[in-house]
C-alpha cells in the first residue's frame, strides 16, 4: 500500500511542474497579463447595432478568468445610429460602442466623435501592429478614434465540390470567369452566379460594380476629387466595372430572374446557396458569417454537405480586388465610469489571438494579418499586395459609394443604359 501511494504522488507531482510551465510558456509567448488588481470589481457596458453579440459574451467570459469581479454586458439600443449621441450623454453611458468611418467630420455625429478615446496612445497597449494597416483610418492629427473588430469585403462563394465535380477550377482571371461560366451553362446549369437581385442595398450589382471603381479611382487623387465632389464627369469611371457586369447579364452567367427568387440578402441567399447547384454565390463577407449557423439549418446541405469557400470575383486579366474595410469598429468612451478598466479589456481584446477567436466564433472576417486562418476566407489572403484596397484610407465617401450603388442596380435592372449612368452621376 505504501509502495501504491508513493507511485501516485509521483505522478500527481509531475502534473504539477507540466501546469506550471504551461503557464510560464504561455506569458512569455505574449500571453494577456494583467496590469491592474485581478480583485477590482466594476461594470462595463458595449453598445452596438447588433442584435446579439454571442461572440463578444464569450470574450467577456474569457476576460473574467482574469479579473472575475468585472461585469460586462453587451446591448442594442433603439435607433442606435440616431441616439448614440444622446446616450452616449445620458447618465447610463455605455464605455464601449460601436462606431464608422463615416461619423468622422459628420456634423451630425461631431456629439459622438468628442466622446472618442484616441486609441493610438502607447499608454493603452493596444497591439495595433497585429491589425492590418489599410483598416487603421487616423484623424489629421494622427488620433485612431476605432479600431476594427472585424472587416468586410466583397466577393462570392464558391461550392468547390461543384467545380471538382463537372471538372472545371475556380476562376482567378476574367477569361476564367467568362470560361467557367459558359461551361456551367453547357451543363445545364441555369445561373452559374447568383445573389441578391431585389433592391439597390447589398445587391449583387453592387458588389460587381463597386471593387472595380474603386480601384479605378485609386490611383487617381484628381479623379477621386471629383467623384467625391458629385462632378457628373467622374461618372467615366463607373463604366469598366458596369460593362463586365452587363456582359455576365447579358450572356446568361447570371439570370437576374432566378435571382429574383431570393428574397432577403443574408439568409436566404445562404440557403439558396446551400442547395448545392450554384456554382457562385455573389454577396459580400457579412453574408458569409451566417453560413456556419445554417449549414444544421438547411435540408439540401445536411442531406448533401459540400466544402465551399469565399473568393474574389475576377473581373479583370489580373484578378479580383481585395476591398479591405472595416464591418464593425469599436470605440472607448473617454467620459465613461472604470475609464482603466474599459482600457484594459480594450488590451485584452485587440490582440491577434482575441481578434482572430471572436472572428472564429461569428465568422467574419478578422481585422488580423492572420488572414488565412479560416479556410473560407483563406483565397483572400492569396490575393497580391497591389490589389487589396482600403476605401476609407483611399478616400472613398459614403456619398460617393451611394452613387456606385445606385448606378450599378438601375443598369444591372435595365433601367437606365451605361451611357445614362455615367453621365448622371451625382444625380443619383
Amino acid at each position: 500500500m505504501r509502495k501504491m501511494l508513493c507511485v501516485i504522488l509521483a505522478a500527481l507531482l509531475a502534473v504539477v511542474p507540466t501546469v506550471c510551465m504551461t503557464r510560464a510558456q504561455a506569458e512569455s509567448a505574449g500571453g494577456f497579463q494583467p496590469r491592474l488588481d485581478p480583485n477590482t470589481s466594476c461594470q462595463i457596458s458595449v453598445i452596438g447595432s447588433y442584435s446579439n453579440f454571442e461572440a463578444l459574451e464569450a470574450e467577456f467570459d474569457r476576460f473574467n478568468e482574469f479579473y472575475p469581479d468585472v461585469e460586462l454586458s453587451y446591448t442594442k439600443p433603439d435607433d442606435y445610429n440616431k441616439l448614440l449621441g444622446t446616450v452616449l450623454e445620458g447618465n447610463d453611458a455605455p464605455n464601449i460602442f460601436f462606431s464608422y468611418q463615416w461619423m468622422c467630420g459628420n456634423e451630425n455625429y461631431q456629439q459622438v466623435c468628442d466622446h472618442m478615446e484616441d486609441l493610438s496612445d502607447p499608454q493603452l497597449g493596444l497591439d495595433l501592429d497585429c491589425l492590418r494597416p489599410g483598416l487603421l483610418n487616423r484623424e489629421a492629427d494622427g488620433q485612431l478614434l476605432m479600431v476594427p473588430i472585424f472587416a468586410r469585403n466583397y466577393g462570392m462563394l464558391v461550392n468547390n465540390d461543384l467545380f471538382a465535380k463537372e471538372g472545371l477550377q475556380v476562376p482567378t482571371t476574367w477569361e476564367e470567369l467568362l470560361a467557367v461560366c459558359e461551361a456551367f451553362r453547357g451543363k445545364g446549369y441555369a445561373s452559374p452566379m447568383m445573389g441578391y437581385s431585389a433592391d439597390a442595398s447589398g445587391c449583387l450589382m453592387n458588389t460587381l460594380v463597386y471593387p472595380e471603381t474603386v480601384a479605378a479611382l485609386a490611383g487617381d487623387s484628381e479623379a477621386l476629387q471629383k467623384a467625391n465632389e458629385m462632378d457628373p464627369s467622374a461618372g467615366e469611371y463607373l463604366r469598366a466595372g458596369l460593362e463586365s457586369m452587363m456582359q455576365l447579364i447579358g450572356n446568361g452567367s447570371i439570370n437576374l430572374e432566378k435571382c429574383g427568387e431570393i428574397s432577403d440578402n443574408y439568409t436566404q441567399v445562404i440557403l439558396r446557396f446551400f442547395e448545392g447547384d450554384v456554382p457562385m454565390m455573389i454577396c459580400t463577407g457579412d453574408t458569409v458569417s451566417g453560413t456556419g449557423k445554417r449549414e444544421s439549418q438547411s435540408e439540401a446541405f445536411s442531406k448533401a454537405p459540400f466544402t465551399y469557400s469565399f473568393a474574389p470575383i475576377p473581373l479583370s486579366e489580373a484578378g479580383g480586388y481585395f476591398i479591405d474595410s472595416p464591418s464593425i469598429q469599436f470605440s472607448v468612451n473617454k467620459t465613461c465610469d472604470n475609464l482603466d478598466m474599459t482600457n484594459e479589456f480594450m488590451r485584452f481584446l485587440i490582440s491577434r489571438q482575441e481578434l482572430n477567436r471572436i472572428a472564429s466564433v461569428k465568422r467574419l472576417v478578422t481585422p488580423t494579418t492572420d488572414l488565412s486562418f479560416d479556410a473560407v476566407y483563406a483565397p483572400f489572403g492569396q490575393v497580391p499586395a497591389e490589389r487589396i484596397l482600403s476605401p476609407e484610407v483611399i478616400g472613398i465617401t459614403d456619398s460617393l459609394a451611394t452613387q456606385i450603388r445606385n448606378a450599378a442596380y438601375q443598369v444591372g435592372t435595365g433601367a437606365i443604359t451605361i451611357e445614362e449612368a455615367v453621365s448622371k452621376y451625382g444625380s443619383f
